[in-house]
């Protein structure tokens, strides 16, 4: 199906090299947005300096390259649109739909109890700081009721955001941004009609379709691909200790990667210019497993 107004896009944190999930990810999304004859945007989310590894960006650019990858228009950088995150919080706040917690993570963990992403905030500065304290974060004011989103992959999920996150942060105490608010922005402000990304985001998604709804903007459609999981079913990622993927025998890697999306290549598919012309001729989400998977690393 052709769909030329399709914009998708990729967008890696340089806290890490890029391992065999990432990969997965980004061919699943590269793969959605050429089969469908759309562009495909690249975004580096750069907005945690004391989590990021040092020459982490140009390497994940370099391994995406050395891969085949050829993304539309140039490469957007979060640290460089503070001013976007600025002026969206600035929105919110004058309606009302946003508000300064002089909370600390101690006291919330004293009051709150266990949801299904961390800690549900009490509401403790819904109606202001007690006297004498003075914000430390911004949080959105959550509505009540059930948040029902329709994956392309994962199909329905709901979730009550008042019940299961209460209000979340948009900027953070140490004065940095939240992912819930830049994201947001981000895929906003560069027209992203379509995100595909990894199934462990799927839990945040309802916060992401407030933030879209407060600042009166629509939302894309979604499709949260499969994780990959060690031996232990642990979700491949920097905190497990997944090994960075080299670009030694690409054409190798790339053609498990399409295996694990449901998309094994056929043997005469050798180098990664045929393994790409079959994939994106053949892709199909219905053929793509929900997941999680077993990753088989080398």
């Amino acid at each position: 199906m052709s769909d030329p107004s399709y914009r998708g896009r990729f967008a890696p944190s340089p806290t890490g090299l890029l391992h065999a999930g990432s990969l997965s990810t980004a061919v699943g999304s590269y793969l959605e947005a050429r089969g469908r004859g759309g562009q495909w945007l690249l975004r580096m989310e750069d907005l945690d300096p004391p989590r990021e590894v040092p020459g982490a960006a140009a390497d994940i650019l370099r391994t995406l390259e050395a891969f085949g990858f050829e993304w539309d228009g140039e490469v957007v950088y979060q640290s460089r649109r503070h001013h976007l995150y600025r002026a969206a919080l600035e929105q919110l706040i004058a309606s009302g739909r946003a508000y300064a917690c002089c909370c600390t993570r101690k006291e919330i963990a004293a009051l709150a109890r266990r949801g299904p992403d961390g800690y549900v905030y009490p509401g403790t500065c819904r109606d202001g700081c007690p006297d004498g304290r003075e914000g430390r974060a911004w949080r959105l004011r959550v509505d009540e009721g059930e948040s029902v989103l329709r994956d392309r992959l994962q199909g329905e999920y709901g979730q009550n955001l008042a019940r299961d996150i209460g209000d979340f942060v948009l900027l953070r105490a140490d004065g940095f941004w939240a992912y819930q608010l830049a994201v947001v922005v981000d895929d906003a402000e560069q027209g992203v009609t379509d995100i595909v990304r990894g199934a462990d985001l799927l839990v945040s998604t309802p916060r992401q379709l407030a933030v879209y709804g407060a600042l009166g903007r629509e939302a894309p459609g979604y499709c949260h691909l499969p994780v990959l999981t060690n031996a232990a079913g642990e979700k491949l990622s920097k905190q497990t200790l997944a090994p960075a993927i080299g670009v030694d025998d690409a054409a190798r890697r790339l053609r498990g990667a399409l295996a694990r999306l449901g998309h094994a290549p056929p043997a005469e598919c050798g180098d990664l210019a045929e393994l790409w012309r079959w994939a994106i001729a053949n892709w199909s989400l219905s053929r793509v497993p929900r997941g999680p998977l077993l990753a088989e690393l080398d």
